[in-house]
């Protein structure tokens, strides 16, 4: 497996990156929910860092990203191993992308699919000093 956490979010939700468009995050006990199932928050959180991962790859260093929209169906749960994110990116223009991504549990169980669309801005230039 790649790096872990590329920020103290993600770091918190203990995601892992196979490569840019696939992320997997352990299901720990702090994850799940009052009704004893994956917190629904915590599989939208890895289809957004998943999501935000694969598009960040097709950007210049000119270039900066932000979550416009993301629609998730939840048609399962996991309470116990490892939800993985695979995404792919349908469409990108100069101002806006459109991705799906799938969670699938650790035994290949479908849990969640999504569509996302992103909006892509010049990079603000940060002043020295």
């Amino acid at each position: 497996m790649a790096r872990g956490g590329i920020d103290g979010v993600s770091e918190f939700f203990g995601m892992r990156w196979e490569s840019s468009d696939v992320v997997h995050m352990p299901i720990r006990p702090e994850l799940i929910n009052a009704a004893g199932l994956l917190s629904g928050a915590a599989t939208y959180a890895l289809v957004d860092y998943c999501m935000g991962s694969a598009l960040w790859r097709e950007t210049t260093e000119d270039e900066a990203i932000a979550t416009v929209s993301i629609s998730i169906n939840y048609v399962a749960t996991a309470t116990e191993g490892e939800v993985v994110c695979r995404t792919r990116l349908d469409r990108r223009n100069r101002r806006l992308a459109v991705l799906r991504s799938e969670v699938t549990s650790d035994d290949d169980r479908l849990i969640a699919t999504a569509i996302g669309s992103y909006t892509i801005f010049p990079r603000r230039k940060v002043a020295p000093g």
